[in-house]
């Protein structure tokens, strides 16, 4: 009796499944992601089921108004639902690799393999490397393309939300490039005193950075630090007394704490993760030091749209000699801004980013 099997040429599309799942699992925010409006890294597949380039994130400020009481009328004074909305746009990423027969015979691995792995990999640090530059951008400009009329314009509508070393005051007057000269290596390291005053300022903030809830009445803010401002955050003598004295022991007491881990830190309600690929701004402090941007961020503060997912792509040519492995997916990655003013793009404000430029003066 014959029996059917399946040809190769029917299964790449089990492969492309397993890979969507890796490529997010694997990326270093991944716990961070999430389909809800609880989620510091929102996502959205709007698109994969019905056509266009922009997928819109909403968002619904509370209500500021007294209400009525007693026997007050209410027709008449009911209160406008103040809604913004942003637009994410989408756009093809697309990368590959050609391995020829010649180079398969030779070779003691199974290149086609290692082309799969190299581009899942790739795909990995592309949406980090996206994630990051969109928490560093300015109104949807890369930092590094930012005039500085970009960046004070930014800071003027964002300055409830920005701290520049350890002191609201090193703000000059929303002048981006003159409130990070006044950034220096002694008062403005990455500190639990620096973490508690941009919690309160998140708080403070109009809107406020909404924190993520778990399990149902816990509040907690993540900050994404750079390597440099971790390191001085793991020498402040609140930190290290905290890790010392106030964290569970379980085990060991080494396996699980920090100082001898190197794992996410905790102080006040704020979770901080080192992310080492966060870039540094070369001699823009006090005397020309280093200085390096941190991340404390809420629910919301960035959004993922994708219009289709990450699928594979083969190529045969040239009489079969050359093979390629191909991947392709339709997606866009921004801060998610919202208008503070009369319209959505009125005074744009990050709805869930707190941005902090700390001292990152390299290892002597």
């Amino acid at each position: 009796m014959a029996e059917t099997t399946a040809r190769t040429g029917l299964t790449p599309q089990q492969w492309d499944d397993k890979f969507f799942m890796e490529y997010v699992r694997d990326n270093r925010f991944k716990r961070y992601m999430g389909t809800d409006e609880n989620s510091i890294i929102q996502l959205k597949d709007d698109l994969t089921r019905k056509p266009g380039d922009k997928v819109t994130f909403a968002n619904v400020r509370k209500l500021r108004g007294a209400g009525v009481t007693g026997n007050q009328v209410l027709e008449g004074n009911e209160e406008e639902l103040d809604s913004r909305s942003m637009a994410v746009t989408v756009a093809p990423l697309r990368n590959a690799v050609v391995v020829t027969n010649w180079d398969e015979q030779k070779s003691a691995i199974e290149l086609r393999d290692a082309g799969r792995m190299a581009l899942k990999l790739w795909a990995m640090e592309k949406m980090r490397d996206q994630i990051i530059a969109a928490l560093h951008s300015i109104n949807g400009v890369a930092y590094g393309s930012a005039s500085e009329t970009q960046k004070d314009a930014w800071l003027a509508d964002n300055a409830d939300r920005v701290l520049f070393g350890a002191s609201v005051s090193n703000n000059s007057g929303n002048d981006h490039s003159a409130s990070l000269a006044n950034i220096d290596n002694t008062a403005d390291k990455l500190s639990t005193a620096t973490i508690s005053l941009a919690k309160r300022r998140a708080q403070a903030a109009s809107p406020a950075i909404r924190p993520i809830r778990l399990n149902e009445d816990e509040e907690w803010y993540v900050l994404f630090a750079n390597s440099l401002a971790f390191r001085d955050l793991q020498l402040d003598t609140a930190m290290q007394q905290a890790n010392r004295d106030a964290r569970a022991r379980e085990g060991s007491g080494m396996k699980d704490n920090p100082i001898f881990t190197g794992g996410s830190l905790v102080w006040d309600g704020v979770i901080i993760r080192e992310i080492p690929e966060i870039p540094y701004l070369p001699g823009v402090g006090a005397g020309g030091i280093q200085v390096g941007a941190n991340f404390l961020v809420g629910a919301q503060a960035l959004g993922v749209a994708w219009a289709q997912r990450t699928k594979t792509t083969t190529d045969v040519r040239d009489y079969g000699f050359r093979n390629g492995v191909g991947l392709q997916e339709i997606r866009g990655i921004e801060k998610l801004l919202f208008g503070k003013g009369t319209g959505d793009t009125d005074d744009l404000i990050q709805h869930g980013v707190f941005t902090m430029y700390n001292a990152a003066v390299a290892d002597a």
